[in-house]
């Protein structure tokens, strides 16, 4: 039932992308201040006020809720930015609050984010990191199964709106150590894993 999954997926983004070798693709865009996500944990603490301070997650809305502050929007915003709007919601009830907020569980924007379907050991969504490369998504994923045709595996790009597909060398990386297959990633890339027929 896998395989016939993974043949539907890839057909059908198959018939929404091109294929692409790694040279026509672009250099990681140089990164900003970290923006907050959903499912991101962030640590908010109010000097001289502990009843207001505490850790809350932000929620899928991308809103987070503490006391006294209800639905303040979150996601898409650096951890200064959302600082200054705890202040301003807090400025109501506290004279002049002086507020930080510190980011302790990352999973970061949804666009920004390195999905692995298809025969990782854990498939997940991983926070994209400056410089990431293909190395370090298959470490965090636990690399892939015993059933993964992973020579066969595809990043999914979207570039200037455009969907395509960058071919991957995944069981040259892992069981070769060829290490010129592994290639940097970007965020927002898809990366597909198909089952072999044995």
């Amino acid at each position: 039932m896998r395989a016939f999954i993974c043949f539907i997926l890839m057909a059908l983004l198959g018939g929404c992308a091109h294929r692409v070798s790694l040279s026509d693709t672009p250099a990681a865009p140089l990164q900003g201040d970290y923006q907050i996500g959903a499912g991101d944990v962030v640590n908010i603490n109010v000097w001289r006020n502990p009843e207001v301070s505490l850790s809350v997650p932000v929620r899928p809305d991308g809103k987070i809720t503490t006391p006294l502050v209800e639905d303040l929007q979150a996601a898409g915003k650096t951890s200064t930015e959302l600082a200054r709007d705890i202040e301003k919601a807090l400025s109501k009830y506290i004279q002049q609050p002086l507020v930080t907020v510190i980011v302790t569980s990352f999973v970061g924007p949804y666009g920004q984010q390195i999905r692995v379907i298809g025969q990782a050991a854990r498939p997940q969504a991983l926070a994209y990191r400056q410089g990431m490369s293909l190395m370090d998504v298959l470490i965090a994923v636990g690399g892939i199964t015993d059933f993964a045709a992973g020579n066969k595996a595809n990043i999914i790009r979207t570039v200037d709106g455009q969907r395509q597909m960058v071919p991957v060398r995944l069981q040259d990386l892992l069981r070769d150590g060829d290490i010129s297959a592994n290639v940097a990633v970007l965020p927002g890339d898809i990366l597909v894993i198909p089952e072999g027929w044995f």
